[in-house]
């Protein structure tokens, strides 16, 4: 076929669709006001507004009022003194310090701050690590809440020597630490870590072994920017704890590190999305269908890199289901705006788990927007989403468990506001204590 002449018209016409393109959304913004009688256009997001839960909770406060820019930046269920009395564990990056909401026998509330301390705490993990018979905590200290390359993460142990708590530096000399989480990874006996270094250009992801004394050894797994979660468990029912990690800040990806005994690990990527926008932010264990077999569930919402924080469409709740033979499959739970964090329970009884998500970013300047959603299970992994709060809002972090020992899970959520709001928005720690038993 012969080859048809270059048109020497082509390029202005391309030029010209390229005006028009670049020209239609400037219209489209500006008509309402230059148009007489065009209405304004009212828009609400989709996955911002849902219909009231059936179930009854009593909001409560738990600490001291909020200051203007309250930073809970995790919140943990956990009998910390073993008194048979679930506690509050919290990470206040604002007060930088470890805080321990002690139950006591009325019910109240008393607050232990622990050890001593340490810039932006974002993770407190319970576990005996000297093996003496008591819970310790261990901290993964991010040492700045704003983005840095600066080696300033740290972690940290925080030894329980009779109640009281002191501190002892594992690792530093790291870029921002985002989460710990413990695990007898070579096998000898004692508790080892898995950390995420999340950095901001630069991180890493990294096992460190227990060498005895409080001493420990780093073993590097991944360098890659921004993992931020490091749950653990047998993924691969093989017996070993595996790790599983989210890698968030140029990527999208979930990791899984699998045990292949005396400290070897082979990597996988489980996960990954073509969307670079997805925000991916939380990654939890849970096995959601009940097949023994754990599985995890991804949260995005994340909104930070961007000056209008503005929910969108394809935040929400990922279910990877974990088929076994080291297949995950990855399937939309719920598109909720803002989701910072998740939580699961059985909240109306019906024997099957629910999911609590935690908003940080929604569309705060319509009445309604929800900062606390529950996506009921109707026993099929199929999921109602609901509006359980509208307030406070801005909230990072939350945990579930029965607070009062009466049998149904309570919640306890932590704001982190990083930015101001209207001081009857404004939280720092709110508890939702359960007053139903399920559904009328």
């Amino acid at each position: 076929m012969a080859e048809l002449p270059p048109n020497p018209r082509q390029p202005r016409r391309v030029q010209a669709l390229f005006v028009v393109a670049l020209l239609i959304p400037v219209l489209a913004g500006i008509a309402p006001y230059v148009l007489p009688g065009t209405p304004l256009p009212v828009l609400i997001s989709p996955v911002s507004h849902f219909p009231p839960t059936s179930l009854a909770f009593a909001a409560q406060t738990l600490g001291p009022a909020p200051g203007p820019r309250p930073r809970i930046a995790n919140v943990r269920i956990v009998d910390l003194d073993r008194d048979g009395r679930p506690d509050v564990l919290a990470c206040d990056a604002e007060r930088n310090r470890v805080i321990w909401y002690r139950t006591l026998p009325s019910g109240s509330f008393e607050e232990i701050p622990l050890g001593d301390e340490v810039s932006a705490p974002v993770a407190a993990v319970p576990v005996d690590l000297d093996g003496d018979g008591d819970l310790d905590i261990v901290a993964a200290v991010l040492g700045n809440v704003l983005p840095t390359d600066a080696r300033i993460g740290r972690v940290v142990w925080l030894e329980n020597r009779n109640g009281r708590y002191i501190n002892r530096v594992l690792l530093d000399n790291v870029r921002r630490v985002s989460d710990v989480q413990p695990g007898d990874f070579d096998g000898d006996g004692d508790i080892d870590l898995a950390v995420a270094v999340f950095g901001y250009n630069h991180g890493e992801i990294l096992w460190l072994e227990n060498k005895g004394g409080g001493q420990f050894r780093d073993h590097l797994l991944l360098a890659t920017d921004g993992p931020s979660h490091v749950p653990v468990a047998d993924f691969n029912g093989d017996g070993k704890p595996d790790i599983a990690a989210l890698v968030s800040q140029e990527h999208e990806e979930v990791w899984l590190f699998e045990n292949a005994g005396k400290g070897a690990f082979t990597p996988r990527r489980i996960f990954e999305s073509a969307n670079f926008d997805l925000g991916s932010v939380g990654l939890v264990v849970a096995d959601l269908d009940h097949d023994a077999k754990p599985d995890l569930l991804l949260v995005a919402g994340d909104n930070l890199e961007v000056n209008h924080h503005y929910p969108q469409p394809w935040h929400g709740c990922l279910w990877l289901r974990n088929g076994g033979a080291g297949a995950f499959d990855a399937r939309r739970l719920a598109s909720v705006g803002g989701v910072y964090a998740a939580a699961v329970a059985d909240f109306d009884g019906d024997g099957d788990d629910d999911i609590v998500l935690a908003c940080m970013f929604n569309d705060w300047s319509r009445p309604g927007a929800a900062s606390l959603v529950l996506l009921e299970n109707d026993g099929r992994q199929n999921f109602t989403v609901t509006t359980l709060a509208d307030r406070p809002i801005h909230l990072a972090t939350v945990a579930a468990g029965d607070l009062n020992d009466d049998g149904k899970p309570d919640i306890v959520a932590g704001a982190l506001n990083l930015y101001s709001a209207a001081a009857e928005r404004t939280g720092r720690l709110t508890l939702w204590l359960q007053t139903t038993g399920g559904r009328p």
